[in-house]
């Protein structure tokens, strides 16, 4: 049953959606707590950031024991429980599966230093280039190198992300059979299924210096290769054996090897989570801004919901700045936050909603650098301050791209740390939680949160919008416009992504609109959504 097809998947990231204790961190017990508010939502699915237990130098995506829930979180009992409050809401969950490295605190790691261990090969390792220097010339994804020396071994090993988070070896068989294990345990326990992380990069073909120039240096080297795709259909006879669900995070990945990795006759993953949409607004890496252009994320859109048969959508995530202001307008921030909605919603495929994203939560408004705990957006200042980047323009950089824009605490009121906890947060609130909030809007008939609710609604109750055929109609420097169509219905959406009124041709029976119209004339206001039926106007 391919109910993934059907559900509105809901993130969240752990450490910013509810406290339930105080400390300042969020919690497992505060997810259960609000497990009522996202069944009214209409969520069909909880993908939950890392639980595991971790020394947090990533926030959990360094993980140092997949069978331990982080005591931070709760217990295993409140993860058990989480599974059985939420499957009794009709609601799934969904494991965040990090496997292409763990911390450094792992006991693999930690017992692989010894000379004849048998987890001495769980990871790369390399005594260098035999002059003393770095076993080859790759960078790694939170900028400089990627090998670290360890003292103990008195050798390197690689880590494409944090020193904290080195990288597993699969040309060790024994590695994939442990992955394996952690899978069924969690499977056994009642989770759906997995997001897995970065999960495109896991075999590295050999550890040769890289002859390509450019901002990753090595990438030919463990990008989407064969011996990843054989991995994967591994991984998917465990899948099988409990009918779970799977997607992949994959980067740097085109539409015809995102379909290598989840074509239905491939047997690997179920979909996958891609980037190339969210790079509409840089130059070659993400740090370095340009204005949103919105006829290339159209175009881009249209390229992907044609080449693939099904996959996911979505505007943000806890690696991603707000979607507001980003795709959408400070200016018109309610309305431009109800067409991303509407533009999320009713594509083809299936929705990943971002916590906070529901309420049109911004990005953060912190100051200054020691405001921030990413450790990636931390890694980039020392490298710009290195390189003598002024610092009012490091700032600007990482003001308006860090992971901590969408990572400060969920705005549940307008009270005292916008509810998310009655102690210090691990995390600044944004302090625009007086005017943007839940609380407020689950009054408001008219707020962004309405919204949301109401087209969760009509989705689920749309076989065009769940299952339709996509056909683009119109993208200019403004104006999206496309169909769903399945077994003679179809539904039309026209969107407008301006400041300024545009024309349409579409024409069609109003079913709705951002703005209080009775009937479409083929004028759309500024950031107007509209959805079409068959039939004259209204």
């Amino acid at each position: 049953m391919e109910w993934w097809k059907d559900a509105v998947i809901y993130q969240i990231y752990p450490r910013s959606f509810q406290d339930s204790n105080g400390d300042g961190i969020g919690d497992i017990p505060g997810i259960i707590s609000r497990l009522d508010y996202l069944a009214e939502l209409g969520i069909g699915a909880l993908w939950l950031c890392p639980v595991y237990q971790s020394p947090n130098a990533d926030n959990g995506y360094d993980v140092s024991d997949y069978r331990t829930i982080n005591p931070e979180y709760g217990t295993m009992a409140d993860m058990e429980r989480l599974i059985r409050e939420a499957r009794r809401r009709g609601i799934r969950i969904i494991m965040d599966l990090v496997i292409n490295h763990t911390s450094t605190e792992h006991h693999w790691f930690r017992w692989g230093r010894e000379k004849g261990s048998p987890y001495g090969d769980y990871y790369y390792w390399s005594r260098g280039d035999g002059d003393g220097g770095l076993p080859n010339n790759w960078t790694g994804f939170f900028g400089g190198d990627c090998w670290e020396f360890d003292v103990e071994r008195c050798e390197y090993y690689l880590h494409l992300f944090g020193k904290e988070q080195a990288d597993l070896n699969y040309h060790n068989p024994a590695v994939l059979e442990e992955v394996k294990d952690i899978m069924r345990f969690w499977l056994d326990k009642g989770v759906a299924g997995f997001r897995c992380d970065v999960i495109n990069i896991l075999w590295k073909d050999s550890l040769a210096s890289s002859k390509r120039r450019a901002a990753l240096t090595g990438l030919e080297h463990y990008l989407s290769l064969e011996g990843t795709h054989k991995i994967l259909r591994q991984l998917r006879q465990v899948l099988d054996e409990y009918d779970a669900f799977s997607v992949g995070e994959a980067v740097f990945v085109t539409p015809s090897m995102a379909q290598d990795l989840c074509g239905r006759d491939r047997r690997e993953l179920d979909a996958v989570l891609t980037f190339e949409h969210m790079e509409c607004d840089q130059y070659l890496v993400k740090w370095l801004k340009r204005k949103f252009r919105p006829k290339a994320f159209f175009d881009c859109l249209i390229q992907w919901q044609q080449e693939l048969d099904w996959n996911t959508i979505y505007l943000e995530n806890h690696d991603q700045p707000r979607s507001i202001p980003r795709f959408g307008s400070r200016k018109y921030w309610k309305k431009s936050g109800k067409l991303l909605a509407v533009l999320l919603l009713t594509l083809r495929g299936t929705p990943f909603l971002y916590q906070g994203e529901e309420i049109g939560m911004t990005g953060f408004d912190f100051t200054r650098i020691r405001q921030v705990n990413d450790v990636e957006s931390r890694n980039v200042n020392r490298i710009l301050t290195n390189l003598h980047v002024p610092a009012k323009l490091r700032w600007r950089m990482i003001a308006r791209t860090s992971r901590d824009n969408a990572r400060t605490p969920f705005q549940w009121s307008s009270g005292p740390q916008g509810g998310f906890t009655t102690g210090r947060p691990w995390l600044g609130v944004n302090h625009n939680c007086a005017k943007v909030n839940l609380a407020d809007q689950r009054q408001d008939p008219d707020s962004i949160w309405s919204w949301y609710r109401d087209l969760c609604a009509l989705r689920k109750s749309s076989d065009v919008l769940r299952r339709g055929s996509f056909q683009p109609l119109e993208a200019t420097k403004q104006v999206f416009a496309y169909r769903r169509e399945l077994e003679g219905e179809s539904l039309t959406m026209v969107l407008n992504f301006s400041d300024k009124p545009a024309q349409t041709g579409e024409r069609g029976q109003l079913v709705r609109s951002n703005y209080p119209r009775r009937g479409f004339d083929g004028t759309l206001q500024p950031w107007e959504a509209v959805i079409l039926g068959e039939g004259g106007l209204t």
